[in-house]
């Protein structure tokens, strides 16, 4: 049987190092398979985050080489086997302990996004192609493979600022609803930084449900968001109906 050798980061968010284990690789391996095989026979103390084994629960993320992947759909047959495999934590994120990241910074992104609020006075119809819109952000597992790729979390770590693509992709399925009728392009260009997004699609790439995040969620809002904010007839409007009206205290 073939054997691979696993170069895994062991430590937590006040340091460590790769260590490398040799495992044997069977027709039909996992990634995640290969890190059962190190915790049953060489590391019992191997921190690894996983649920399904299914690529729906988004818990078992990690970088392969490299490139932030699901590790329960990284086939080993398709990495090279020359050479150590190197399996290391998403870097966005702190460590907690070997493989398991602290994502808990997501969820309080996710808090300021208001929820579906359904328009008022209308008929509640929807036609397949609106149907077909908005199921594809619905597709998303929050394995946060793509706020991890993310330049700008990653390498500029602007949490305050930026929302990241996951969150794009949720409120593009509340503004692309037909029968929402609520406005949050404020939110996007001020609190979750839409405008720092430069469009590489790194995103997009790393989805493993596929979702065209940049084409069909982030492009869309930005020029939902020029549109607002930017469109000089649209501000001479705006600025019409509010002639007269008191200034906010």
């Amino acid at each position: 049987m073939a054997e691979a050798v696993l170069r895994i980061f062991r430590g937590t968010r006040e340091g460590g190092e790769p260590v490398e284990y040799r495992v044997p690789v069977a027709t039909g391996m996992v990634v995640l398979d290969a890190l059962h095989y190190v915790q049953k026979h060489h590391a019992p103390d191997l921190a690894v985050r996983w649920n399904c084994k299914a690529g729906k629960c988004g818990s078992c993320s990690a970088e392969v080489n490299g490139r932030p992947r699901l590790t329960c759909k990284t086939r080993m047959d398709t990495l090279p086997q020359d050479k150590p495999i190197t399996i290391f934590p998403m870097k966005a994120f702190p460590v907690i302990k070997d493989l398991v990241t602290d994502v808990s910074w997501n969820y309080k992104v996710n808090k300021k996004i208001p929820p579906f609020q359904p328009r008022k006075g209308v008929e509640w119809k929807m036609y397949q192609p609106d149907i077909d819109r908005v199921q594809e952000f619905r597709k998303c597992i929050e394995c946060f493979l793509c706020q991890n790729v993310c330049h700008v979390l990653r390498d500029h770590g602007k949490r305050e600022e930026f929302g990241g693509p996951r969150f794009f992709v949720r409120v593009a399925g509340l503004e692309m609803h037909p029968l929402d009728g609520l406005s949050r392009t404020s939110l996007l260009k001020d609190e979750l930084g839409l405008g720092l997004c430069n469009i590489t699609k790194c995103c997009t790439e790393v989805c493993p449900e596929g979702i065209r995040i940049t084409d069909n969620a982030i492009i869309p809002l930005k020029e939902r968001v020029v549109d607002e904010f930017y469109d000089p007839l649209l501000r001479l409007v705006r600025k019409i109906r509010n002639a007269g009206k008191p200034a906010p205290e």
